[in-house]
């Protein structure tokens, strides 16, 4: 399919104009114009590019790409290697933050929902990204613990009590301890996200309600892999997500 093809449908599918967001989402980086295999992942580190060009792939969609505020804008170092190496290989880099964050279906939150067989009731937060929602049975924050180390294949960060009963949670993948406060407020018993902050640990003492560090990484896998499945799904093209170790 042509470039232009797949970005029209990504724009209309995740809608990024309606997010105020930390870097561009979209093409962030010109390749080729035809793609047929795409290498999706969470971040567009050199590891997923070399996997990309081992792959001959003509595009990598990721969570994480390039062009922060605040960062350095100087092409040089490993910004130069990374760069350089899409351009020679003529590669696409197509990233979307936010929007992978809060899509309803695809999204990281949605999917993470679905992996857990969470029921979602609402949503909080900037930009309305992180969730709330209950069990299906109620439970306990060992169990809760337990099943989030299968499903995301790591062991989360518990603070709080084991035997604490839960029936109300609170989720947000990446970086979103900031919300803890605001899930407190809205009467659940753990709060989910994929780190935690020194403050976040009494915030959860002092509350009596969970907090779970589930990894950043870990819980943002989810959205950059449906949305592989999703394209390869509906259009000619090979998606393949790759999972490029990160203990964070």
């Amino acid at each position: 399919m042509k470039r232009e093809e797949l970005m029209n449908y990504l724009e209309s599918l995740l809608q990024p104009g309606l997010f105020k967001d930390y870097c561009p989402n979209g093409l962030q980086v010109e390749g080729r114009d035809e793609i047929r295999r795409i290498v999706a992942g969470v971040t567009a580190s050199q590891a997923l590019l070399d996997a990309a060009v081992d792959r001959q792939a003509d595009a990598i969609l990721v969570h994480h790409g390039y062009f922060w505020k605040g960062e350095d804008g100087r092409i040089t170092g490993m910004r130069r290697q990374r760069l350089g190496a899409l351009i020679r290989h003529d590669i696409n880099l197509i990233a979307y933050h936010l929007p992978l964050d809060a899509h309803p279906e695809l999204g990281n939150n949605a999917q993470w929902a679905q992996q857990m067989g969470w029921q979602p009731e609402g949503r909080f937060g900037d930009q309305q990204i992180a969730w709330v929602g209950s069990l299906p049975t109620a439970s306990t924050v060992d169990a809760l613990a337990a099943q989030l180390a299968t499903v995301l294949g790591r062991t989360p960060l518990v603070i709080g009590e084991g035997a604490r009963p839960v029936r109300r949670v609170a989720w947000c993948s990446g970086g979103a301890q900031g919300y803890f406060e605001q899930a407190i407020a809205l009467g659940v018993d753990a709060y989910l996200s994929g780190e935690i902050s020194e403050q976040t640990v009494h915030l959860a003492r002092e509350s009596g309600v969970a907090y779970l560090a589930c990894g950043h990484h870990a819980t943002e896998r989810f959205g950059a892999r449906a949305l592989a499945a999703h394209l390869q799904a509906n259009f000619p093209v090979q998606c393949e997500f790759i999972d490029i170790a990160n203990p964070v």
